[in-house]
């Protein structure tokens, strides 16, 4: 039986090695377009596909409760081997926009049994301290999906196909690690029968429903903000002739320190609410949007990385207390299935938000783009602290 003081770091790292394939698709896009002859605009149809697959994978998930069904040590291991199969597959064969777009999206079908599936473990060990747990489950979350930026980033360490190969066999790492050293919590509960209708019962309870709404507006800024960091900071570049501007490296500053954010709000969460730290961290990072254009204009690259770094700790910070809200709203029985089908509408949110950047970048400067992000948190501040 595994200790545990270690089952945390073990599904941490875990976490993190499966979530590099995110957005690996990103950090090579540049790769791909050459190598498959695509066009620039490939970036946004492939990372809608890898989160319209998310999505999808979330639904079914959720519809055949299969996180509180199954041992989710086990739906954890599945989902890695098959996510880095797919995910590999890009090297092999000549490939087109369709064939990429699948394998995106196949990839991200089956993260659908990793990121809330790895949530559903901890809340199954952790009962007391989950915001805490979370967040560093978070955290992976966040660095996994920066990792692919740095490996590009590093001049020469890695080949396109090699990134793809090696964040595959991290992937595979990561379900051996769970499924041999993790198993089934204290304080799981399998459910005793086949239920679809838990997925929308759920919702007819009151702090279910604000956590979750919080949470979509949350998500309706965090993933189109990650995908569009590297396209403000090269707009940076050209408007201030900044050419020492390393694009992939400083995407991963950005996309990374998120973790800090993470970890610290989970900390601030054991001595303030849940739903005070989510709160904070959900105004900060509307005013960011708010204020984006201005430190756009100052000709200082200094002041403005820092600026999206701030922006990058405080746009995830609120993510695991969120989560840790919507586990304490429900019975342990259904603890999976609500996280998951919170995860499928929260990411069908973020391909609304990257789709609606990718066609304003066409007709208002990049300066102005992340404006149209404030909404989000607006929405979600408002439903977290709505009385009826």
């Amino acid at each position: 039986m595994t200790s545990k003081k270690v089952v945390l770091p073990i599904i941490v790292l875990s976490q993190f090695c499966c979530t590099s394939l995110w957005f690996v698709g990103n950090a090579i896009i540049g790769d791909l377009v050459i190598n498959f002859n695509l066009n620039p605009s490939a970036l946004g149809d492939l990372t809608a596909a890898i989160q319209l697959g998310f999505i999808i994978g979330t639904f079914i998930f959720a519809m055949f409760t299969i996180a509180d069904w199954f041992s989710p040590s086990k739906v954890f291991f599945v989902s890695a081997i098959v996510a880095s199969l797919f995910n590999v597959l890009i090297v092999y064969g000549s490939q087109t926009l369709l064939s990429l777009i699948i394998l995106r999206f196949l990839t991200g079908f089956f993260l659908a049994g990793i990121y809330p599936v790895g949530m559903k473990i901890a809340s199954d060990y952790f009962e007391k301290g989950l915001g805490k747990s979370l967040s560093f489950l978070v955290g992976a979350l966040v660095l996994g999906t920066a990792f692919p930026h740095i490996l590009k980033g590093a001049p020469g360490l890695f080949f396109w196909k090699h990134l793809l190969y090696f964040t595959s066999v991290l992937a595979v790492l990561g379900g051996i690690l769970v499924v041999f050293f993790v198993p089934d919590g204290p304080f799981k509960k399998t459910l005793q029968k086949f239920d679809v209708a838990i997925c929308y019962n759920v919702f007819k309870i009151k702090k279910f429903r604000n956590a979750a709404f919080g949470y979509f507006g949350h998500m309706w800024e965090l993933y189109a903000f990650w995908v569009f960091v590297p396209v403000l900071l090269k707009a940076y570049s050209n408007f201030h002739d900044a050419t020492n501007i390393n694009v992939s490296l400083y995407s991963f500053y950005v996309i990374a320190i998120g973790s800090l954010g993470c970890v610290v709000s989970g900390y601030l969460s054991q001595r303030y609410s849940n739903k005070k730290v989510a709160g904070m961290a959900l105004a900060l990072s509307c005013m960011c949007c708010v204020v984006s254009p201005l430190f756009f204009i100052l000709n200082s690259e200094i002041t403005f990385v820092i600026f999206l770094m701030f922006w990058g700790m405080v746009v995830i910070a609120d993510s695991p207390l969120f989560s840790t809200l919507i586990a304490q709203s429900v019975v342990s029985e259904s603890k999976g299935t609500a996280l998951t089908i919170v995860n499928s509408i929260g990411f069908a949110i973020t391909i609304v938000s990257i789709q609606l950047l990718n066609y304003m970048q066409t007709v208002v400067e990049v300066k102005y783009l992340f404006l149209a992000l404030a909404i989000g948190p607006l929405i979600g501040l408002y439903s977290l602290y709505k009385k009826n």
